[in-house]
């Protein structure tokens, strides 16, 4: 599991891809509905949110890098299962093309198949 979440290294095919993405989204929702439910409860909720305080920041943004520091790695595995660099993550980047060209070809498309220069096809080997 920490080799999946936090390795650069390796390849991942599209259903653990997609796995760790909705697992990242629950989690990240239910991580900010916790932290953030006095703002929402709160009779004066921009009174709630002033007196949440730096640690309650603190809290989010460690959770955020955590996130991001996942996401890029899941990315990075699955841009090379398509037999591309870890670069590519920067394709979403590019206005209005870059997120559509991301997801087509980490979300939709096929990794290589068989080994390749960054490892072992992942839907033929075990764990």
């Amino acid at each position: 599991m920490q080799r999946l979440l936090f390795s650069f290294s390796g390849r991942i095919n599209r259903a653990k891809f997609w796995l760790v993405a909705l697992g990242m989204w629950v989690v990240m929702m239910v991580i900010f509905a916790v932290v953030l439910a006095p703002v929402f409860t709160a009779a004066d909720p921009q009174a709630a949110m002033a007196s949440m305080g730096a640690v309650t920041g603190i809290i989010l943004l460690l959770v955020y890098i955590v996130a991001l520091w996942i996401g890029l790695a899941t990315q990075v595995k699955r841009w090379h299962d398509r037999n591309k660099s870890g670069w590519w993550v920067l394709i979403a980047l590019v206005p209005l093309v870059g997120p559509f060209w991301f997801l087509i070809e980490c979300g939709f498309l096929k990794g290589t198949t068989g080994p390749n220069q960054y490892g072992p096809d992942p839907l033929s080997t075990i764990g």
